[in-house]
């Protein structure tokens, strides 16, 4: 199984990207994650990448192609993947379709999580993140024992600055903006499956496997 997960912040997608790279037992892979591998291994283009981020500049399209290419070549992505925060650009869905045409394989859906903007706004900013170990906690969903406390650790819980209200939804706002021409550009090849992400985790999980053919 060979997909794509879409979704804006909050709408749960590293979730169901877990629980579906758990089902068919393929590789979740989060373009964040690869890019600071490829870093912390040194790798030619990983060396390219950290030039831009050590400055705070978004890494060329070309380089993030380079190392998602290098990362869609190990052998555990032999039956499959699912790429979680790329493509982001309708430009770099061009480029995912040509490197998979060059590897031989086909992508079999692009699953994207729709949640309600104020939904979005009430799950992240009701987050609190503890200072001391990095803890997350939801204010409705996985509330603290004890008020502003960490149970793990008991340092403070605080709310990031990614959290804040007016950051999510200027988030929300450049996330529509970048990603509807994507969303637009798999649904002209028929590959787009929309959810209704505003339901629990397995009640989404189950639409999107109804939704993928698989029970």
């Amino acid at each position: 199984m060979r997909l794509i997960i879409f979704g804006p912040p909050g709408a749960g997608k590293g979730t169901q990207a877990q629980l579906l790279a758990n089902k068919f037992g393929i590789p979740q892979i989060a373009t964040g994650d690869i890019l600071r591998e490829a870093v912390k291994e040194g790798t030619d283009l990983g060396k390219m990448a950290k030039t831009y981020m050590d400055r705070g500049q978004l890494v060329p399209d070309e380089v993030v192609i380079g190392i998602v290419e290098e990362r869609l070549r190990r052998p555990d992505c032999a039956k499959g993947f699912i790429l979680d925060g790329f493509p982001r650009t309708v430009k770099q869905a061009e480029a995912l379709e040509n490197m998979l045409k060059k590897l031989g394989v086909k992508l079999d859906a692009v699953v994207n999580l729709e949640v309600d903007e104020e939904e979005v706004v009430k799950r992240i900013t009701l987050r609190r993140t503890c200072r001391n170990c990095g803890a997350v906690y939801h204010l409705v969903f996985n509330p603290p024992k004890k008020e502003d406390v960490c149970d793990r650790c008991g340092g403070p819980l605080y709310q990031r600055e990614d959290d804040r209200e007016e950051t999510v939804r200027n988030r929300l706002k450049v996330y529509r903006e970048q990603t509807e021409p994507v969303l637009k550009f798999y649904e002209a090849r028929g590959l787009l499956r929309n959810i209704n992400g505003n339901l629990s985790i397995d009640q989404v999980f189950q639409e999107v496997l109804k939704a993928l053919g698989v029970q």
